[in-house]
């Protein structure tokens, strides 16, 4: 009885807690391993960017512009990395990309030692970077779907999503901690001594050429069929479309350094207040990463992700009605739970329903969408606080998520029906 008690409760456990089984595959293990050592450094310049840019001007507005001036090169690279991904070994191309991440965030660094006080320095720096960054990433996600079956992409995701998250938490906490006692030029320095530190990861994963063997140039010719072949797939297309919806109209980040001290009471030179805000979101989607022992079971993912986004539209408007810091955090925390479910289902939704041929492609407008959604918002949310005040840009852009969402589904009624293949373990 004690036994069949204690198999019970180790199912029981098992539908909850986070799924390892992809960690077995040694080539997968490796590539998450490479993830854990820059998940904090690469959030220490994700709040010290938007930061010193506040300091240097004092205006949201600013701020909102850093990210405007980041989205050409995720739009530009993000698309064209996605192509090359599909033409060239996998692991070079992983390796060139997270050395020009290194070098960019080095010259982050100097500037900010030097005091040169420029915002057109870290501009141009910034876009240096995160072009980069749009190369490696669809690069990345693109080499999962080769190393683990499809019956453990959700749970790969979820471990992959979870360590970012772990990453995106402990960062902008330390981020707050740190910035009153080493300053700026400390973060950047950090991050940029982890990226070089995980290049040896890199280096030991296998060599991953063109499934048909044949390594070539990647043109325009490339990224323009990745289009269509997106817009020949609907469900595909509606899982694009719901994250922008979301990330657009719903990621309030750009106001967080104005409310983190005209709102919530922090000193000039930043504190505990901005590194809670920058924080929430990521503890939300850490927890819920942690818990995702379910994800696998659910094969209507489609709805989920409805659900998902629907759920964090409110969460923002909680948020911006939150006069404390604590009702805030929660509220954010709630948003990036319920970010963290339509991540993986998103995610494992684009590594199944599409040929390995396209992956890159695809994985580049994945990027593009994923990180490029958020600078949008940077844009728009930093502009509305300019004009209208903080609170009234977030409420507004949490109730426009909804609003947009519920159209979305309408014109889009395939995504709401799709259904994931069977898990052959359970």
């Amino acid at each position: 009885m004690r036994t069949g008690s204690a198999r019970r409760s180790r199912t029981l456990l098992g539908s909850v807690v986070i799924d390892t089984r992809p960690l077995r595959v040694p080539a997968f293990r490796r590539l998450w391993l490479s993830s854990v050592v820059t998940s904090i450094g690469s959030q220490l310049t994700a709040v010290a960017v938007p930061k010193q840019v506040f300091d240097i001007t004092g205006s949201s507005g600013y701020v909102g512009l850093a990210g405007g001036v980041a989205l050409v090169p995720l739009l530009v690279f993000g698309l064209w990395g996605g192509a090359i991904a599909d033409t060239v070994d996998r692991r070079t191309l992983l390796l060139v990309s997270n050395v020009g991440i290194a070098v960019s965030g080095a010259l982050l660094w100097l500037q900010a030692f030097l005091a040169l006080d420029s915002v057109a320095v870290v501009l141009l720096l910034l876009a240096v970077n995160q072009a980069f960054f749009a190369v490696n990433m669809p690069t990345r996600n693109a080499v999962v779907a080769r190393l683990v079956p499809e019956h453990l992409l959700p749970p790969a995701a979820a471990l992959t999503g979870t360590m970012m998250m772990f990453g995106a938490v402990f960062g902008p906490l330390a981020a707050g901690a740190l910035l009153p006692v080493v300053g700026l030029s400390t973060l950047y320095l950090v991050d940029t001594v982890a990226l070089v530190l995980v290049l040896w990861a890199v280096w030991r994963l296998p060599t991953m050429p063109p499934l048909s063997g044949q390594v070539r140039r990647a043109g325009l010719r490339d990224v323009v069929d990745g289009f269509r072949y997106l817009a020949a797939r609907k469900v595909l297309l509606a899982s694009f479309v719901v994250d922008l919806i979301a990330m657009i109209a719903g990621m309030p980040r750009a106001l967080f350094p104005e409310m983190a001290e005209r709102t919530f009471g922090d000193p000039p030179g930043g504190g505990a207040a901005l590194g809670w805000l920058f924080a929430a979101i990521p503890i939300g989607a850490l927890l819920a990463g942690l818990m995702s022992g379910w994800v696998g079971r659910v094969r209507r993912q489609g709805a989920a992700v409805v659900v998902a986004v629907g759920v964090w539209g409110l969460a923002v408007v909680g948020f911006g009605l939150s006069g404390s810091l604590w009702l805030a955090v929660a509220f954010l925390a709630l948003g990036g739970a319920a970010d963290m479910v339509s991540s993986i289902y998103r995610t494992a939704i684009l590594q199944a329903a599409t040929t390995d041929e396209m992956r890159g492609r695809l994985q580049g407008v994945f990027t593009v969408v994923v990180a490029g959604g958020p600078r949008l918002a940077d844009l728009t949310h930093g502009w509305a606080a300019a004009g209208v005040g903080t609170a009234a840009a977030a409420t507004g852009g949490g109730a426009l998520v909804v609003v947009l969402l519920v159209l979305a589904v309408a014109l889009l009624p395939a995504f709401w029906r799709y259904r994931a293949a069977a898990d052959p373990d359970d």
